[in-house]
């Protein structure tokens, strides 16, 4: 098991604005911070005119990180890259409307497209998602103004004047021009992403067969060598989440962890696990589990009443399971989400530095029925350890009071709105919060690095509160943060729960390097 951090992470977020929009000066930047990375530093993630870095304010202090990013920027130089040439085949659903509104014919769509020579700025939106300057100024076209709900796997799209490749099955709204005949992103494989920021990118026209959907790459083990919980029926959600999976956010991966940090803290301490020891969260409905070995386990958090044998367990405290009992993690509990730690932490092996399962990165995959779970180090625990709840889920009067300070893109009037009514939770996941409620002005730019809590609002003006499975890059306004203390909160809200905002003082930090 990888070494696990004592505490979580106290996450700082700044994003960082260079000269130029074409990704180099960024990814110069990116590359020299990431060459030999500070302690504390979480992320890393450029786009196409700047640097979003989350670090660990108790570990990295500010002063230690800017002085860091200015040497990095003196000495930056972008990173070499490859050649990389790319079997399409061109048989896109938008190929023909795109050459019709463009006044020529396919053939010529496809020459120009291929004539190119593209460049990697960024990887993101979803994981190996590759962002490509370089398109013929003449094939410039906009995004459709309804996406698609699915967009197939190793489509080659054009949106505006950038290229991409969808390496899954996706939302999208780009125009799709063909398919790729090599996957730009499978988990599976030795070498996961096939282009990496700097690369260059030529498209050759060519058949063959459409390449699999990438598969999910496991991580828990068929067999540990420490049973202790066998699956009896799977919940709604139930994942392995550890500390998060560092610096993976240039990759377009989610650096994910526990929602609820607070909550899994006391589920960790509760069995004496490190807070970033593998476990287990759930959302609405969890598992039913017998023990197969006596182990101790402690749930802690919101969304189900753990019962063992039909009793209730009390939260945040350390029990012991014998051999043979049922915890059943049932639903009809305040929130959203908890916590079950198992003394030893889970075991699970991990990708990229990390055990946590990533969805839409395909890293991992939900509990199913029949599956054993073990625990990486068995060690015994005293049962009875109880750690103190937090304050309630909810505020007095069932609406739940979230503070926002300034986001990235401060805007007066999107903040008076936010400030303005009450919104009503219309869903949410681990990607986000998505509210219904009183108008906010939006807006889109260029995209670039999403802070933690950002209040994503698109020009639709329905706001989303950013969570952790997030991706990494986002071109939508996002005119408020939540205030960091305020995270674990969203993270229990559910549909229908009503949330009213409150302003609080406080600067989101950005810095430019010319």
């Amino acid at each position: 098991m990888t070494p696990a951090p004592p505490r979580p992470a106290r996450v700082r977020s700044r994003t960082v604005r260079v000269a130029g929009d074409d990704g180099v000066a960024a990814q110069a930047l990116a590359a020299a911070l990431l060459e030999a990375p500070l302690p504390g530093l979480l992320d890393v993630v450029p786009s196409y005119a700047s640097v979003f870095v989350e670090s660990d304010a108790d570990v990295l202090p500010d002063a230690v990180l800017e002085a860091r990013l200015a040497t990095a920027a003196a000495h930056a130089a972008p990173p070499a890259g490859r050649e990389v040439r790319l079997p399409v085949r061109y048989d896109g659903p938008d190929l023909a409307a795109v050459a019709d509104a463009l006044g020529t014919d396919v053939a010529d769509v496809v020459a120009r497209h291929a004539a190119a020579t593209y460049r990697v700025a960024a990887l993101g939106f979803t994981p190996g998602f590759p962002f490509l300057t370089g398109l013929d100024p003449t094939l410039a076209h906009p995004r459709h103004p309804r996406p698609r709900a699915r967009v197939p796997a190793h489509a080659v799209a054009i949106a505006d004047h950038q290229a991409g490749i969808y390496p899954a099955p996706s939302p999208g709204g780009w125009q799709l021009l063909g398919t790729a005949l090599e996957a730009v992103y499978a988990p599976t494989r030795a070498t996961p992403f096939l282009l990496a920021p700097g690369d260059a990118v030529r498209f050759v026209p060519d058949d063959g067969p459409t390449p699999p959907e990438p598969a999910a790459r496991p991580l828990r083990p068929d067999l540990p060598d420490h049973p202790r919980l066998e699956v009896l029926e799977a919940g709604l959600a139930d994942l392995v989440v550890d500390g998060g999976r560092p610096l993976a956010g240039r990759f377009g991966l989610a650096r994910g962890g526990p929602l609820d940090a607070p909550a899994a803290l006391r589920a960790q301490r509760a069995v004496g696990n490190p807070a970033g020891a593998p476990l287990l969260e759930v959302a609405h409905a969890g598992p039913r589990l017998r023990a197969v070995d006596d182990v101790v386990v402690a749930f802690a958090g919101g969304g189900v009443r753990p019962l063992r044998n039909g009793a209730p367990l009390p939260d945040g405290t350390g029990v012991a399971l014998a051999r043979g009992d049922v915890l059943h993690l049932a639903p009809g509990a305040p929130g959203a989400r908890g916590y079950l730690a198992l003394a030893g932490g889970l075991a699970s092996d991990t990708f990229l530095g990390s055990a946590t399962t990533d969805l839409r990165g395909r890293i991992g995959r939900p509990l199913a029925a029949g599956e054993v779970l073990g625990v990486a180090t068995p060690r015994r625990a005293r049962p009875g350890f109880a750690v103190r709840a937090r304050a309630p889920l909810r505020s007095p009067g069932g609406v739940t009071s979230l503070r926002l300070t300034a986001g990235p893109h401060p805007d007066a009037d999107a903040l008076a709105a936010l400030l303005r009514g009450r919104f009503v939770v219309r869903s949410a996941d681990r990607t986000g919060v998505r509210l219904d409620g009183p108008d906010v002005p939006g807006g889109q730019g260029v995209s670039e690095g999403t802070p933690l809590g950002a209040i994503q609002v698109p020009p639709g003006g329905a706001p989303t509160i950013l969570l952790h499975d997030r991706g990494s890059l986002g071109g939508y306004a996002l005119p408020a943060r939540l205030h960091p203390a305020d995270v674990p909160r969203a993270a229990q809200l559910r549909a229908g729960d009503v949330v009213r905002f409150a302003f609080v003082r406080g600067q989101y930090a950005t810095s430019s390097i010319a």
